[in-house]
């Protein structure tokens, strides 16, 4: 089975009421194309940062009543889980598909990651295209294009990583699915390899910081 890109029934799938039907329509359209995103970037990914990446297919195991509103495939350096780690993510929401970078607040050294991410601001203002977004939030669909966020909120958005706990970051591209439908398998493999290119500079710099073992890594999908 090859990777064809996203369909409108694909994003539909969020609108199925009830979390045994909504699962049911994800498991069917959604998991199997999030599993081949996974097998095609695993490599890429592990070129790209220099570590084995490893992916993980969100289950949403732990749903007992509300069906889930996204859902997605991220990439960590541990077979075990991605949390706690800096890590990569592709993913669906209705409105529209996420490429991210993403430091969320299970990861422990995330006071240390902001604190190398205010320090190196300037570097990755040069790293990060315009029209990529930022978010302090993964359980929230909205983002902010990194034109129309100032150095000082930037700062605020890594000084907020250091000192709250339920802080995160993340960076990368929403495309809209508008957009997203009417891409081919192939233009959208070559868009998703882009934005993990330009988003490695941060991933490197959380590494620095890192200072438990990927295999000590405890986290649950």
């Amino acid at each position: 089975m090859n990777f064809t890109g996203f369909s409108n029934e694909d994003f539909q799938v969020f609108q199925v009421p009830g979390l045994d039907a909504r699962m049911e329509a994800i498991k069917r359209l959604v998991r199997p194309k999030l599993e081949l995103l996974g097998k095609h970037f695993a490599p890429t990914l592990s070129t790209l940062t220099g570590d084995e990446m490893f992916y993980h297919v969100a289950k949403h195991a732990r749903r007992t009543k509300n069906p889930p509103n996204d859902t997605w495939v991220a990439f960590s350096s541990s077979k075990r889980g991605y949390k706690k780690l800096p890590h990569f993510q592709i993913g669906l929401w209705e409105t529209h598909l996420f490429i991210w970078f993403a430091v969320i607040h299970e990861a422990p050294n995330k006071d240390q990651i902001g604190a190398s991410f205010q320090k190196e601001i300037s570097t990755i203002r040069k790293s990060i295209p315009l029209h990529y977004v930022w978010s302090d939030d993964h359980t929230k669909p909205y983002a902010i294009k990194s034109n129309e966020l100032s150095d000082q909120k930037l700062v605020q958005l890594f000084e907020r990583l250091q000192f709250v706990q339920k802080a995160e970051v993340l960076c990368g591209l929403h495309i809209p699915k508008e957009k997203t439908v009417n891409l081919n398998g192939t233009d959208l493999l070559s868009i998703i390899e882009d934005v993990f290119v330009h988003v490695i500079p941060l991933y490197k710099l959380s590494l620095r910081q890192i200072a438990i073992s990927p295999d000590n890594s405890t986290a649950h999908l």
